[in-house]
């Protein structure tokens, strides 16, 4: 039969591989949770950020005739604009 030393030096093994077992399931499972919800939070906020520019596309007042009158527009062209008055007050 196997000494008690033996049997001392088994059952160490077992208990300590099972700790470590549960500490590094557990530790995984931790790992898995934080990134399914940063997942979760990215595709969030990434359908919140094409709410927001979808709501911008529609709310922004389109050009009539192609011509931007609104002098606080980036796209504002004043030489374009100045053709188009002159067109439109030529009609």
């Amino acid at each position: 039969m196997a000494s008690t030393g033996v049997n001392m030096l088994r059952w160490g093994a077992m208990v300590t591989g099972v700790f470590y077992g549960f500490s590094h399931q557990t530790a995984i499972t931790s790992r898995d949770k934080t990134a399914h919800a940063q997942h979760e939070w990215d595709s969030k906020a990434k359908l919140i950020d094409q709410a927001k520019a979808e709501y911008q596309r529609k709310t922004q007042p389109q050009p009539k005739g192609g011509v931007i009158s609104n002098p606080e527009d980036p796209k504002f062209d004043l030489e374009l604009y100045v053709k188009d008055m002159e067109a439109k007050n030529k009609r």
